[in-house]
């Protein structure tokens, strides 16, 4: 996904002088899961997260004329693993373990988008309309791509229990998260006799398909701060 940024930063919006599109660095990934213990110092755990990350920008060429250019990837990771727990720190109703564990990664629907959305243009080519709007972008275009794919994970941290069902953890993941050959999707709606065309359709497809997204790796390190519930 940040080459297909990189391209379309390239062309059209850079020989124009707008703003470049953010490329994708981080993202927040929301999870819950159930940690059962199977001994006082093991347990298994078992949850499912939602990973979304975008970039996205909105010009505007000219008096109620609009265009939205968003880039975005959704990501549903289902996990299974286990976590040893080592001895605890005691002092008074307070107790704190140190754990380290790790599992499997199943990414479910997978999905990356990238679209343009054009309001207020001459921006729909046709057979009795051949041109684009001089501030056009190359039209409204969408390209999707989706597959699932597997992973594992690593975790360490500490386990902060108190005089309550509450619990408080706090660690460091890493996640390997890579989906190959992801099935694209998507219509591209630029006309090749427009200037803009010839280069837009170099950015948005490969062999005359809609293209760009082969893959998405999500992978990496990220910190992990979490509420726990006793049951």
């Amino acid at each position: 996904m940040n080459d297909l940024l990189d391209r379309y930063n390239e062309y059209p919006l850079q020989p124009r002088g707008l703003e470049a599109l953010d490329k994708f660095s981080m993202g927040w990934e929301f999870e819950g899961e159930l940690r059962y213990f199977v001994r006082p110092n093991f347990a298994v755990t078992a949850g499912v997260g939602h990973l979304k990350i975008q970039s996205k920008h909105s010009y505007l060429p000219a008096i109620g004329s609009e265009i939205d250019v968003l880039g975005q990837v959704i990501a549903v990771p289902v996990h299974i693993g286990a976590m040893y727990y080592l001895a605890p720190y005691n002092q008074g109703d307070f107790q704190a373990r140190a754990y380290f564990g790790g599992g499997l990664l199943s990414l479910v629907s997978t999905r990356a988008l990238f679209q343009t959305v054009e309001t207020g243009l001459n921006s729909v080519y046709s057979a009795s309309n051949d041109t684009l709007d001089a501030a056009s972008l190359g039209g409204n275009n969408r390209i999707t791509a989706q597959a699932d794919g597997a992973g594992y994970y690593a975790e360490v941290g500490a386990h902060m229990f108190f005089a309550s069902r509450f619990s408080l953890m706090v660690g460091a993941v890493y996640r390997s998260m890579k989906v190959d050959n992801l099935t694209t999707l998507g219509t591209i709606t630029v006309p090749e006799d427009v200037a803009i065309a010839p280069y837009l359709k170099q950015t948005l497809t490969k062999d005359g398909k809609p293209a760009g997204i082969s893959d998405v790796d999500l992978s990496g390190v990220g910190v992990r701060m979490a509420v726990g519930i006793g049951f």
